[in-house]
């Protein structure tokens, strides 16, 4: 059954998780923006303004990504999911982000 919703789907945001950072990425209007983790800081403050991005390039073997910031791809900002064992920084487990704090940031 197909009911009416009130309010319009939006996609969620494609998360990565890196050591120092929650990646949040909009597909759907090419940008993105990062929340700082391990800070004693409101959510709001510790994430980055919306910036726009041209490609988003992952790598399953090393954990690594990479995002263009031009279209040319001359502009790139790179680094790892955090993963357990972590070979980038040497944890085993990064601070963590509540769904409510996600949808604070991802509403402005």
């Amino acid at each position: 059954m197909i009911t009416q919703m009130d309010e319009p789907f939006e996609e969620a945001p494609l998360v990565l998780e890196s050591c120092h950072s929650t990646w949040l990425f909009d597909a759907e209007r090419m940008r993105f923006r990062r929340v700082l983790k391990g800070l004693d800081l409101d959510t709001r403050a510790a994430s980055t303004a919306w910036r726009p991005y041209f490609g988003l390039e992952l790598d399953p073997i090393s954990e690594s990504f990479v995002v263009m910031l031009n279209p040319e791809g001359t502009r790139l900002l790179r680094s790892w999911r955090h993963v357990d064992h972590c070979s980038q920084c040497g944890g085993e487990a990064t601070a963590e982000l509540s769904v409510e704090e996600l949808r604070k940031v991802t509403s402005t």
